[in-house]
């Protein structure tokens, strides 16, 4: 397995600092030990409107003088909308982000059924449009229902513009659309039916159900289908005797069965990227922390992370 970081980390959205260029976070990535970025589409650093051609060459030229691998284009779309204006400019959006994945000769776009969005202009960090978490076993309703029609619509026609360029998209499991676990996400990619489309499976976003039998099932479930996975920064401590340990994670309220679900992984020989991500408010005693503690914790998540991968029980 590798390891790679998303670009919202170093966006200066969380965090009390400035964003970091495609560039800065290539390099960023050479110095904290990982192989390769997974770019976030969107404002500050990366969003299609802003990287000329000129810029997509020197991102690919930086990715390779620093030997780190562009390993994923990451949309922040949205297919679920009833009003179709809205649906329109989110496949407009989409074309865009695949033009770029093309571009930087990137071969996964990850996608949402429904992105409810950040707002990153009224505060001191950027924060989450409100949407409903739903749980495993809500009952779905006719509204529900069409929601769902509309995501497997949207999701088709950008599948087969993907599909054109030689790109596969993977559909992540989260909501407000999908419900928390691994079922919802896999039964849209079965209504899809694209051959381009899989998975980006998270362990965080199956909220409580962290056992080792739901870990076994979720990862045997979605197998080869798979194809990114992220993994949150935010929730590391090192103790006095210098171990790195969970901290419980805002998704669960508890650590994430990261040790069984990377060990599934590896029995399905999944062999792609485990993405980290910081996109939460980095507050340390009541601050806005910096760039400093930004990178601390997500050498940390790195430092957890391989020690799992390496473990002799998952080896």
């Amino acid at each position: 397995m590798k390891f790679a970081f998303l670009t919202v980390t170093y966006s200066g959205q969380f965090y009390d600092g400035p964003a970091l260029t495609l560039l800065e976070q290539l390099r960023k990535a050479r110095e904290l030990g990982f192989g390769g970025i997974s770019v976030e589409a969107k404002r500050p650093v990366a969003s299609p409107l802003d990287l000329t051609p000129q810029d997509r060459r020197a991102i690919r030229t930086g990715a390779a003088a620093e030997h780190v691998e562009l390993c994923a284009v990451e949309s922040m779309s949205n297919f679920a909308s009833p009003l179709m204006e809205e649906r329109e400019n989110n496949l407009a959006m989409m074309r865009l982000v695949i033009d770029l994945a093309s571009d930087l000769e990137v071969g996964i776009v990850k996608v949402f059924a429904a992105w409810p969005g950040v707002v990153n202009d009224e505060d001191e960090t950027a924060f989450y449009a409100p949407y409903e978490r739903g749980n495993y076993y809500k009952s779905l309703y006719p509204a529900d229902l069409r929601r769902w029609r509309r995501v497997v619509s949207g999701l088709r026609e950008a599948a087969d513009y993907a599909a054109e360029r030689g790109i596969k998209l993977a559909l992540q499991n989260h909501a407000p659309v999908l419900r928390p676990g691994y079922e919802d996400t896999l039964a849209i990619l079965r209504a899809v039916d694209r051959a381009n489309v899989g998975l980006c499976l998270d362990a965080p976003l199956f909220h409580e159900r962290q056992s080792d039998g739901y870990m076994r099932e979720a990862v045997r479930a979605c197998g080869d289908r798979i194809l990114l996975t992220h993994f949150g920064a935010w929730n590391f401590l090192e103790t006095a005797a210098g171990e790195i340990v969970q901290e419980p994670a805002p998704s669960v309220g508890g650590p994430i069965n990261y040790k069984q679900f990377l060990k599934e992984l590896q029995q399905t020989g999944y062999h792609g990227y485990l993405v980290s991500e910081y996109c939460l408010p980095c507050v340390k005693d009541h601050r806005i922390a910096g760039l400093d503690e930004i990178d601390l914790a997500n050498t940390r998540a790195l430092a957890y992370m391989k020690s799992l991968v390496m473990a002799p029980q998952i080896a």
